[in-house]
């Protein structure tokens, strides 16, 4: 803990090179899945959004993913037309469009989920329970911001 005390530029940099690292090890699991039925990374991000917030609004998608309209579009076109993901109408605002996983799309994320999971779950297995724990809430806080 002494280490941390005083948080030193070769540290952050250090942090910031383990999680490019970990990001780039655990999103290139599933790589031959996607590349196999032509989707990419902007693919898999959207798709993990819609199967976590099954019903998510396309507005609400836009603001989670931070990317423009004119992207998920071209995103869910191809989604819509592997039939991964359909569009329902709200039923309280006809304007909405709900996006949920279709049978094909929960047997295609599965498929991504199990190649990134291996790696996850043993590492957090290999971990002490305080150390996960320690882990998430760190990286909580560097969702939340620069404070």
């Amino acid at each position: 803990m002494k280490d941390l005390l005083y948080l030193r530029d070769d540290q952050i940099k250090e942090c910031i090179q383990l999680l490019l690292y970990a990001y780039r090890e655990t999103f290139s699991d599933p790589s031959e899945v996607l590349k196999k039925n032509s989707m990419g990374a902007a693919h898999h991000r959207t798709l993990h959004l819609i199967e976590r917030n099954q019903g998510i609004s396309v507005n609400e998608l836009l603001i989670k993913l931070k990317i423009t309209k004119q992207s998920l579009n071209r995103v869910l076109r191809d989604l819509k037309k592997s039939k991964i993901v359909k569009h329902i109408k709200d039923e309280k605002d006809s304007r909405r469009k709900l996006l949920y996983l279709d049978q094909v799309g929960k047997k295609f994320y599965n498929e991504i989920y199990e190649t990134q999971k291996k790696r996850i779950f043993n590492a957090l297995k290999n971990s002490d329970s305080e150390s996960v724990l320690k882990f998430k809430e760190v990286l909580i806080k560097i969702i939340n911001g620069k404070k």
